[in-house]
């Protein structure tokens, strides 16, 4: 299950360069892992893992990567009742900054160190990175060998092409989906109309940049942000929506970076003018949803994710509106979110693990968890029971464009073998580029599309 990296004094440079950033980045819950605390956490094991005992508990390590402004407080609710409604497994929660990528690397940093926590998200664009250079138990052998009582809990209660979504390229099943999420508009209709657009149902890319820029001129503040966290996840959006594609599987099974397309420069072409014009902001992704939610912002372009973020902090009319499109051209939206995988290394902390994940994935969990976050379920029967999500999606219509663009998902593009760190690197340090003025969208994404291709062809 495991293929081991050889990149010795380069890749622990690298990952002591992030880790050395991590506290400077948006507050969480729990201790940030990868430092020190993460590996004293309570109850860590003389083996060196982040899990172990604690009187008669089994004590294990839950990484996530939800700030405070994404679930992080929802995860700490669903541990601490977990926690209370069982007397042999402690669950600690370990937020991770900079998403997903830096989890990986937070986890590439505790594995060499001799530890590993439990159980972990993993976001879509790392799944074959993550089958490939980590030890893991996939679902289905926890279930076999400590839940007999329920085997077919994966087929019983995902559609198919949901369950495929943490399937890697070998076609094993790495995981199982846990957060779902697609990219919506959120918008400021007040502010909309104090720069004289009186419909906020934006549909088209034209009438963003458009209505960004009115509100600039008329109001003086800004008028589009789309999030940029450590991921590249809202420009996939944004460049296969017009037409491109991040990553081409050729006929003879190699594979090609082809984002740097007529069609994908002219949409990071579009983000950077707006950037230079002054209409459109290029700061981290916290401040970006603060400006949104502060009401110096009339348009927020991120996950349906931060629904519960929006409707709890903004102070005047919001709406949300389905991933604008480029025209006649067809939507397509990545699916965001994560899978989680158990990789515990010993029996009981493996079916501590899972306990705690089927825990996890119950209805009133999977329930409090989508309206804790404004992720869309993955299990198929959440949304019509009664002690589920029923009444809440009838009340809380902000979910609904998320719901509705679902036929238009596509998959988050993950990179294959061991490219998929550098890949994501070399996208992050060319859309900094792009969008700060350094390079326009086609030097800038032609450089990275070599550097990217290089790796894929010396694997």
């Amino acid at each position: 299950m495991r293929k081991i990296l050889n990149k010795g004094m380069a890749l622990a440079a690298a990952c002591a360069m992030v880790l050395g950033g991590c506290g400077s980045s948006a507050q969480g819950t729990g201790t940030a892992a990868g430092t020190t605390a993460a590996s004293s956490a309570a109850g860590t094991a003389a083996s060196g893992e982040s899990t172990g005992t604690s009187g008669n508990k089994t004590v294990i390590e839950y990484w996530h990567c939800n700030a405070e402004t994404q679930g992080g407080n929802t995860v700490e609710e669903l541990v601490k009742k977990f926690n209370e409604s069982n007397d042999h497994i402690e669950v600690v929660a370990r937020y991770n900054p900079d998403m997903y990528k830096g989890l990986m690397q937070n986890l590439q940093a505790e594995e060499a160190a001799g530890n590993t926590p439990a159980l972990v998200q993993i976001g879509w664009a790392f799944v074959d990175y993550f089958s490939n250079n980590f030890n893991y138990t996939s679902p289905q052998d926890a279930i076999d060998k400590f839940d007999k009582a329920d085997p077919d809990f994966l087929t019983d209660n995902f559609l198919p092409n949901i369950l495929d979504l943490a399937v890697n390229s070998d076609g094993k099943q790495v995981g199982i989906p846990y957060s779902l999420s697609t990219p919506v508009l959120y918008i400021n209709t007040d502010l909309l109309k104090e720069a004289g657009i009186d419909d906020p149902n934006l549909t088209t890319w034209d009438q963003v940049y458009e209505a960004a820029e009115a509100v600039k001129s008329k109001t003086g503040k800004y008028g589009l942000y789309v999030q940029e966290p450590a991921d590249f996840w809202a420009q996939q959006a944004l460049i296969e929506s017009n037409g491109g594609q991040l990553l081409t599987h050729n006929s003879d099974g190699s594979y090609e970076a082809t984002f740097a397309s007529p069609a994908g420069i002219e949409a990071m072409q579009r983000n950077a003018d707006a950037v230079a014009d002054g209409s459109a902001l290029h700061i981290s992704w916290e401040e970006g949803a603060q400006s949104f939610v502060d009401g110096n912002c009339a348009m927020l372009y991120t996950t349906i994710a931060r629904r519960a973020y929006v409707q709890e902090n903004a102070k005047f009319n919001a709406i949300s509106v389905k991933s604008p499109v480029y025209g006649d051209k067809p939507r397509k939206v990545p699916a965001g979110g994560c899978f989680l995988a158990i990789t515990a290394q010993d029996d009981d902390q493996i079916a501590a693990a899972w306990e705690f994940e089927k825990y996890l994935y119950s209805i009133e969990s999977m329930a409090a968890w989508t309206i804790g976050t404004g992720y869309v379920p993955p299990r198929k029967d959440v949304a019509d029971a009664e002690n589920g999500l029923k009444s809440f999606l009838a009340e809380n219509t902000m979910m609904t464009p998320a719901l509705e663009q679902m036929s238009d998902v596509v998959k988050w593009t993950a990179w294959p073998g061991d490219a998929g760190l550098t890949a994501e690197q070399a996208l992050l340090d060319m859309r900094d580029q792009i969008l700060g003025g350094q390079e326009t969208a086609e030097a800038g994404m032609k450089a990275a599309q070599d550097q990217i291709n290089a790796v894929l062809k010396a694997q």
